[in-house]
């Protein structure tokens, strides 16, 4: 299927392994400009130069980290047609006892950096006529998952505010989707379930019979970048093997 993707420039967040690393390659496959955006300068350098994209590093949590990335990405590429907003997670624990400290730095992490990031990009999002918006995400924002309270709070309140932005910026050509990521294989994933073994009881219990993999994301980003998701806007998209039980 050909995406028409060729020539766009691309944001990725937290771009230095895992699923924005993939998402990276995939889009740099499909012909698209990437600035690749993450905190760990020898890998985030090493990897983008393997990729032929422009490494800026930062912290998605730091405001001037963030002017920085939009000005060089624009001027390196004269602009921004998609934004790829992800991070890692928050510490597991229980929502019972959730201090005020942890709250806030779970909301600046998941919540306002995006908010932030997004409003920096939108006025060249909406120079492009066809901006694209992907918050990835987990699948607590649609089954809550237990010891994960912050997560569980935060990314809920982030499908909130994109779901309100679609209704705001579809008039412009900008479309804004959340992926709820399932199982998949990260080092996240890994510190979150522990050894092998649990991962392989893990994937015995998913309908797919397997933990996903980070090219299983990068393949529907590049797919909501594209024209031929130019109607999809709005939505949550679980990417979980079938693992999720809720109809909607």
């Amino acid at each position: 299927m050909e995406l028409g993707l060729t020539g766009r420039t691309a944001i990725v967040c937290g771009a230095s392994s895992g699923i924005g690393l993939a998402v990276a390659e995939a889009l740099v496959a499909e012909g698209v400009n990437v600035a690749m955006f993450a905190r760990r300068r020898d890998v985030l350098e090493r990897e983008a130069e393997r990729l032929g994209a422009l490494a800026v590093r930062g912290d998605v949590a730091v405001p001037a980290d963030l002017d920085r990335l939009v000005e060089r990405t624009v001027a390196a590429f004269g602009g921004v047609d998609i934004l790829v907003n992800n991070s890692g997670g928050p510490s597991p624990g229980p929502a019972a006892g959730v201090t005020e400290e942890a709250l806030e730095a779970a909301f600046n992490l998941l919540l306002q950096s995006k908010v932030r990031l997004t409003n920096l990009c939108l006025p060249y999002l909406e120079q492009s006529g066809r901006g694209r918006i992907i918050n990835l995400e987990s699948s607590t924002v649609r089954e809550p998952i237990d010891n994960l309270a912050l997560s569980n709070i935060v990314r809920a309140a982030v499908v909130g505010w994109s779901k309100t932005l679609s209704r705001e910026v579809g008039p412009k050509g900008i479309t804004v989707n959340t992926i709820a990521t399932g199982k998949i294989a990260t080092d996240r994933l890994r510190s979150l379930v522990g050894d092998e073994s649990k991962l392989a009881k893990l994937a015995a219990e998913i309908p797919a019979r397997r933990i996903g993999r980070p090219e299983d994301m990068a393949d529907l980003v590049c797919f909501l970048a594209s024209e031929r998701a130019a109607y999809i806007s709005g939505t949550v998209i679980p990417v979980d093997g079938g693992l999720g039980r809720g109809l909607l």
